[in-house]
């Protein structure tokens, strides 16, 4: 219980925390002043103060924050710091690139923490093992059985699952030959890939060329250098970052239904069920939730990152910033649509708590 708790202290904290690093390094380069970077929340514990910045620990380890001089237009300066290291002083672009710099650096942790897990563990690959097979299918036809291992179609080395299905995928009432182990001995096979329905992990039915089978579910962890292992980090990310933008867009569509939208306490079941299955889980975890936090302070609401760099890209075409009025009302909406998803997000997590308890 206490290692779970920790857990989800380490993994929230440490996310927010890397967020608010990437607003003070960039703040820094572009001679921004800095007056307090904390990490955590609440009263401060014990710190250090260099330069007019106060560096502390507070006493809630959930995040962190920076205090940058001159955040809002006619702010007063802080003692020890000028005018020209107002963030207001700054051109629009460098207000952007800091303001961005909190969601880029959790895509940068993201691919720091898988870039670590592929080049000490390998990267997990689906093996090429048939398990389930589709009645009246290609496969059936063709004698296929579960526990076979697909090693080749049409001359071609099949490494992994995903291998088998991209060809299988272009291959529509083209006759395919498959090469397989079974029992420790090769034999090969002829079938013909047709259209079937195969659904998505959105829910949504499409028909594409198939064989009619289905993964047995093995994986095998492939060795990875250091090379090797941070651009398989990177695409992971992309990936992540990609089906996240989608998710998104399939549950302003409906297909995905506003019931699956998880807050605070899904988050924190989530990292202790993974805190139990070990560090490996827990920090594959941590990526995913950095990449979706990235993701989530970009999109363009006021009071998130991506409403301030949209006002700050307002400014840069314009020539001038959104005046002060409308930038109150903007923030006012941005704030009642983000306390709505919140409210939305724990009320869902609740009743997640008491149906699965019934």
């Amino acid at each position: 219980m206490i290692q779970s708790i920790i857990a989800v202290a380490v993994v929230l904290g440490g996310l927010i925390f890397f967020h608010e690093l990437g607003h003070f390094i960039v703040a820094r380069l572009f001679g921004v002043g800095v007056t307090t970077f904390s990490l955590g929340f609440g009263p401060r514990l014990f710190g250090v103060r260099r330069n007019h910045t106060d560096y502390k620990v507070s006493a809630i380890p959930l995040g962190g924050y920076v205090h940058m001089v001159g955040e809002q237009p006619g702010q007063e300066l802080p003692e020890g710091f000028s005018r020209k290291e107002s963030f207001t002083a700054r051109p629009a672009w460098q207000r952007m690139i800091i303001v961005a710099a909190g969601p880029f650096f959790n895509f940068f942790l993201a691919i720091l923490i898988y870039w670590g897990i592929f080049w000490s563990q390998g990267q997990l690959i689906l093996v090429p093992e048939v398990g389930r097979i589709l009645a009246d299918s290609p496969a059936m036809e063709a004698g296929l059985r579960e526990g076979d291992l697909i090693r080749s179609v049409g001359g071609q080395a099949i490494d992994n699952w995903e291998d088998l299905l991209q060809i299988v995928s272009q291959a529509e009432g083209r006759e395919l030959s498959l090469t397989l182990e079974r029992d420790g001995q090769n034999q090969t096979v002829t079938l013909t890939p047709r259209l079937l329905t195969r659904t998505n992990i959105f829910g949504e039915e499409s028909r594409v060329p198939m064989i009619g089978v289905a993964a047995s579910g093995k994986t095998r962890a492939v060795p990875l250098g250091g090379g090797s292992a941070f651009t398989a980090a990177v695409e992971q990310t992309w990936n992540v970052l990609v089906l996240t933008v989608e998710g998104v867009i399939k549950m302003i569509e409906r297909v995905i239904p506003v019931e699956t939208i998880g807050g605070p306490i899904m988050i924190a079941q989530m990292v202790s069920q993974q805190a139990e299955q070990g560090l490996v889980n827990v920090l594959a975890l941590a990526a995913l939730i950095s990449i979706n936090l990235g993701f989530l302070n970009l999109l363009p609401i006021p009071v998130l990152d991506g409403g301030h760099i949209l006002f700050f890209a307002i400014e840069t075409v314009t020539g001038k910033p959104l005046s002060e009025r409308w930038q109150a009302i903007t923030i006012r909406i941005g704030l009642a649509l983000l306390l709505g998803l919140m409210f939305l997000a724990i009320y869902n997590d609740v009743t997640r708590i008491f149906r699965d308890a019934s």
